[in-house]
């Protein structure tokens, strides 16, 4: 087994995939996927990581394990732990409303936005609309097309959304919601002054030693050493031409626009499971703050950027969250009570890739955690 540390980045030799590399390439065929790539973790420590299939449909670059995927709304989680890692430094509360963070546009805000706090929008509690809101109103396009940088979009959505009332009244129930996380991290960057993509670069990638995560179609520079999404189904899968249209519009980025290698993530999630396990991260968070970010909202099984699930195999509380961009396609597993996780990547997305991610999942726990 290969250690790492809980507060160092450890460089990684190869892992021994004997096990893991046919199991994957044998769900990549029966589910007709361009590649699919894993981690299993187990006790701090790295008990496999296996890539498989192309870089491309009809290619012949095969992946790597140090190929880079899009990360899709995983990123939510990782918006919460920013959050978290602000709270601790006392730049601002879990309950820091709306109007509090932007007092200058409180009376442009319909009055039921005002109270809404950073904590209820990071649970999807917020009354913030879900997508089907945005493309029937036509704000989603406007979105796309809405000039500058990816502050300048989030601040237009904030903008537009907050003018008109919440979708559902704030604090009456759940709706999962890309806006809810794109006004959190507006809240974040107003707060501190900076973009939310330098924040989550100093606060959270480089402590963590995370040195291929970035934003949007991870080939996008690299020129063909990484993955391409793709779209189709399994019996035709297009590559989708790293790009704009290859992704999400990059306001969108607090929920879902991050990309990152294997190595990246086993140390981002377990960095997860050391501190809810009350073992050192290189995060500044103590043990009630992971606890705070695990434990799901009074009448929800959503906690702060992940879903929770009783499950046996996890000995109770498992902790899960799916993410695509609808070309890629990235599942999350954390047993924390089994001291155990199991990540998943595709480059395709869809019900097909739902499906043989979640075919990994538990052909993995049943493999490495019931040993």
């Amino acid at each position: 087994m290969l250690a790492l540390p809980a507060t160092a980045r450890a460089e990684a030799p190869a892992i021994p995939n004997s096990d893991l590399e046919p199991l994957l390439e044998g769900i990549r065929n029966r589910h007709g996927l361009p590649a699919l790539a894993c981690s299993v973790i187990r006790s701090n420590a790295v008990v496999a990581r296996a890539a498989v299939g192309l870089r491309q449909a009809g290619g012949t670059e095969r992946v790597t394990v140090d190929d880079r995927w899009h990360q899709g709304s995983i990123t939510k989680s990782m918006t919460a732990t920013l959050a978290a890692i602000l709270v601790e430094e006392g730049k601002l509360k879990w309950s820091t409303p709306l109007s509090e963070a932007f007092p200058a546009e409180r009376e442009s805000m319909d009055p039921a936005w005002r109270d809404v706090t950073l904590e209820q929008l990071l649970g999807h509690r917020g009354g913030a609309p879900d997508q089907e809101w945005l493309d029937r109103t036509g704000l989603w396009k406007r979105f796309w097309s809405s000039p500058g940088t990816p502050r300048d979009q989030r601040r237009f959505l904030f903008h537009e959304v907050t003018r008109q009332p919440p979708a559902i009244p704030p604090g009456t129930r759940h709706v999962y919601s890309n806006t809810g996380y794109i006004l959190a991290g507006t809240l974040l960057e107003q707060r501190m002054g900076i973009p939310w993509e330098t924040l989550i670069q100093e606060q959270l990638f480089r402590p963590l030693g995370m040195k291929e995560a970035g934003f949007g179609p991870p080939d996008l520079m690299r020129k063909g050493t990484d993955p391409w999404g793709h779209r189709g189904n399994k019996t035709r899968w297009e590559p989708m031409t790293p790009g704009p249209q290859a992704d999400n519009p990059p306001g969108l980025g607090p929920a879902g626009t991050v990309h990152a290698s294997l190595a990246d993530l086993e140390l981002y999630v377990m960095a997860h499971l050391n501190g809810e396990l009350g073992r050192p991260t290189p995060l500044p968070l103590h043990t009630e703050s992971w606890h705070h970010l695990h434990t799901a909202l009074p009448g929800q099984a959503y906690a702060l950027g992940w879903g929770t699930a009783q499950r046996g195999w996890a000995g109770g509380t498992a902790l899960n969250h799916t993410g695509s961009n609808t070309y890629w396609f990235s599942n999350l597993w954390l047993a924390p009570n089994r001291d155990f996780a199991v990540i998943i990547f595709t480059n395709a997305g869809g019900d097909e890739a739902f499906k043989a991610t979640d075919d990994v999942a538990a052909a993995v726990i049943g493999k490495y955690l019931k040993n």
